[in-house]
């Protein structure tokens, strides 16, 4: 008779969600391309989920019928609205501070260059 296989090998660390949404945060936060693209497809979301709400969803989320799912769909919609912001906040901060630093390094540059005689 042989022994049950070993689900995991001992010295193999598992895999925590907690460590790997920190991760995949910042991941999205600091690369540009990546962060821009998902501030398109969370404004594209937030759009098509007030849109949806306000014309064909209505009758499903009619507050009087259903208080639950208005209150959790308009939550969600804003929620998905907040994180659309918070990333075009932290793109303009991030984008204000390259441009201090590429201005700050012109400017000692220009300052280091040899000047040349005006008394011609």
């Amino acid at each position: 008779m042989t022994p049950p296989p070993n689900p995991s090998p001992p010295n193999e660390k598992k895999l925590r969600f907690v460590s790997f949404a920190m991760h995949a945060a910042r991941g999205l936060v600091r690369d540009q391309t990546t962060r821009r693209q998902t501030m398109f497809w969370v404004v594209l979301a937030a759009v098509l989920m007030l849109f949806g709400g306000a014309t064909f969803l209505t009758p499903w989320l009619d507050p009087k019928v259903r208080p639950g799912w208005f209150m959790l769909y308009w939550l969600a919609c804003a929620w998905i609205t907040v994180t659309a912001v918070l990333l075009a906040l932290l793109d303009l901060l991030l984008v204000r501070a390259q441009a201090r630093v590429e201005k700050r390094s012109l400017t000692q540059k220009v300052a280091a260059a040899p000047k040349a005689d005006d008394a011609d």
